[in-house]
């Protein structure tokens, strides 16, 4: 058990991937406050993870992470019901408006940044301060496809997912010394909900190309969630204590030993969001010119 006797919040927790995080951290040995915006589909998840618990706790606060005042009393309720923090897994999401950005609603595309890169931050921005007093932690961001590509039609997805990782490499340096970890993972192509407002809203707001990339996506089955769970529960551990400002892929990157490296990796822009070096680029503009 991984995970046994430590103490973490999990934000977008009622379904999708966040769903898929909290089992994995119960199953390995933590108590969990869980959150999210429908109360419902949240008490719910609480009932299913209290079936598999091992008599560590599970806590449900409703919260909407775009709102100050609620992300207060979810760290302050959380510190309070779980005796304190050791993780905090900034999950919660949405895609956002769909199509050109000339037709988009703005406060739409306003709503997709305060929930995505706002609420990302309020999160962090009100659990240093625990943090901080323990002199130890761990802050663990979901990222997505659109940190590390491009992506029409989806723009303030794409945009407040960069936005996230520039800022947990940021909050990484700026944490370092206070012994607290901060990681971005990015989870894969996943047949969660997304999946399926992609599919609900067509090729003509999507694009056609995006769509019959899910379209196959929706026949294959995706990247297992579970993968990314598996990745969480590993950055979590004691194992990975010091591993700090990077984005790491569930599905690509070869995470299970990534301990083993450093502090090499550190001292390297490897698994961040990055230009190439100059030293590497010159062979390249030399062939152009």
């Amino acid at each position: 058990m991984k995970l046994l006797n430590k103490k973490a919040i999990i934000s977008g927790a009622s379904k999708g991937l966040g769903a898929a995080i909290a089992k994995a951290y119960v199953v390995a040995g933590a108590s969990v406050v869980i959150c999210a915006r429908n109360k419902k589909q949240l008490l719910e998840k609480q009932a299913e993870l209290e079936i598999i618990s091992t008599g560590n706790k599970i806590i449900a606060i409703p919260t909407d992470i775009s709102s100050p005042q609620q992300i207060d009393h979810l760290i302050k309720m959380a510190e309070m019901e779980l005796g304190g923090i050791d993780v905090l897994v900034a999950n919660a999401a949405i895609y956002g408006p769909k199509g050109p950005l000339e037709t988009l609603d703005w406060q739409a595309w306003s709503d997709t940044i305060d929930i995505n890169l706002k609420g990302t931050v309020l999160q962090c921005r009100a659990v240093i301060p625990f943090f901080k007093k323990q002199k130890k932690g761990k802050i663990i961001i979901i990222s997505g496809g659109g940190a590390t590509k491009p992506m029409p039609n989806f723009s303030a997805y794409a945009a407040s997912k960069a936005g996230i990782v520039r800022f947990s490499e940021t909050l990484a340096n700026e944490l370092r010394e206070f012994n607290i970890d901060v990681m971005a993972i990015s989870p894969g192509a996943l047949n969660t909900g997304f999946l399926d407002e992609v599919l609900n809203a067509g090729p003509e707001n999507v694009g056609h190309k995006f769509y019959q990339v899910s379209i196959e996506q929706a026949k294959t089955g995706g990247s297992p969630p579970e993968l990314a769970a598996d990745l969480s529960v590993y950055l979590a551990s004691d194992a990975a204590k010091g591993i700090t400002g990077k984005l790491i892929s569930a599905v690509w990157d070869p995470w299970g030993n990534l301990h083993e490296y450093y502090p090499e990796i550190a001292m390297t822009d490897i698994y961040t969001l990055r230009r190439i070096k100059p030293e590497y680029r010159k062979k390249y503009e030399e062939e152009i010119s």
